[in-house]
């Protein structure tokens, strides 16, 4: 009921404003502007009609791909008309008693939402799916020759609903990262949302990317179903086998705070993986102590750790793992990334949220991911597959 009044009280607001700024104005940008509002109104209650009026089970993808464009539509039409109309009547209400009309403000208002709209509908449309590959070259002093040129690549963060109706791109990134001829597939978490029905069919789609020595991955907290308000104890329980079924069908081997080893040459690789639970700020990291036994004779140590806080809360300086893989963050998917300047809003909750970082001779690697969560775009913060060399 908020947000059909909220929708509600918009709607009518933002015609008066159109009425007010343009009828006695101008009748051609009065009736041009009238039919774009008129367009997107339409599209807007479409989506929330689709929405309320949603009678199946809460974590299909259908589901939650209704949810992420009602949320989308919220922030490119909603919002902006809320600051349109906070400007209008402001430049309207102080230039009552002067018996004038600040048109300025509004004017204003009208550019704020049309950049919110456009910036907005870019990043829906074209750059959460503009996926970039990012070429790390990584230094481990005494790497073995056998895994001198190693090549990792490392995806994380699907969450498969931003796929719901797009399963060819999907199938695309699968193709991409066959062409990269990995060595090691790794997959850092967040496979889904809300719950396990979001796997859908995608398991099909991601059992075609392979790793000459295999794919690994482990559990992010979206995995276990935290987020899931419908779900009982039982139901959780119930989440996690299912998860590692479907994950394990994508063609992974899971990593469930454990390790598994794979021999290359005359080397030995040590596999890390813990699982990661809870909800932020209050993110629970699974057993790296138990998980690292029994790898004291590895040649290499890479740890896949969903959340990159627990690097330095568990893993820097603190063990002899030489990489430690993580995802999570998405760079909260706005920011800016350039050759110079890399910011993100998600640095004041990651101190490492995106790339390479290093302490000593140990390393992390942070993946901004592949989906979106809860809003629908990536602006100027593309989802990621990252391609990780090894050298000596």
């Amino acid at each position: 009921m908020v947000l059909f009044f909220i929708l509600i009280t918009t709607e009518i607001l933002t015609l008066i404003v159109i009425s007010h700024h343009f009828y006695d104005k101008s009748w051609m940008q009065y009736y041009f502007i009238v039919i774009l509002n008129t367009v997107l109104s339409i599209w807007l209650w479409i989506l929330w009609f689709e929405y309320v009026s949603y009678d199946g089970i809460f974590d299909t993808a259908e589901h939650q791909w209704l949810f992420m464009n009602l949320t989308g539509m919220a922030c490119a039409v909603v919002f902006p008309r809320i600051l349109l109309i906070i400007f209008h009547f402001t430049g309207w209400f102080s230039g009552r008693k002067q018996g004038v009309h600040r048109r300025a403000l509004t004017n204003a208002g009208f550019i704020i939402y049309a950049i919110i709209f456009l910036v907005i509908a870019s990043g829906t449309l074209f750059s959460r799916f503009n996926f970039k590959t990012e070429n790390i070259s990584v230094k481990i002093k005494g790497l073995k020759q056998d895994l001198d040129g190693l090549k990792i690549v490392q995806i994380s963060d699907l969450h498969l609903a931003s796929f719901y109706h797009h399963q060819d791109l999907l199938e695309e990134v699968m193709a991409k990262i066959n062409e990269l001829n990995p060595d090691l597939v790794i997959n850092t978490g967040d496979f889904i949302t809300i719950g396990w029905r979001e796997f859908s069919r995608f398991d099909t789609i991601l059992n075609k990317a392979k790793g000459k020595f295999g794919n690994y991955a482990v559990m992010g907290n979206h995995d276990f179903g935290t987020y899931n308000p419908y779900f009982t104890e039982a139901d959780l329980d119930n989440n996690v086998l299912l998860m590692n079924k479907f994950i394990a069908s994508s063609g992974y081997h899971v990593l469930n705070d454990e390790s598994a080893t794979v021999n290359i040459g005359n080397s030995m690789i040590a596999l890390i993986g813990v699982m990661t639970k809870g909800s932020f700020p209050e993110i629970i990291h699974g057993d790296l102590s138990k998980a690292n036994r029994g790898t004291d004779s590895a040649d290499l140590k890479i740890l896949l750790a969903h959340d990159p806080n627990q690097w330095e809360k568990d893993v820097s300086g603190k063990t002899d793992i030489d990489i430690t893989f993580s995802g999570h963050t998405h760079g909260m998917q706005i920011g800016i990334l350039t050759k110079r300047v890399k910011w993100s809003p998600a640095r004041h909750f990651y101190p490492h949220w995106n790339g390479l970082y290093k302490t000593g001779e140990q390393y992390l690697i942070v993946n901004r991911g592949l989906g979106v969560l809860a809003i629908p775009f990536r602006i100027w913060m593309p989802p990621e597959i990252t391609v990780i060399t090894l050298t000596d």
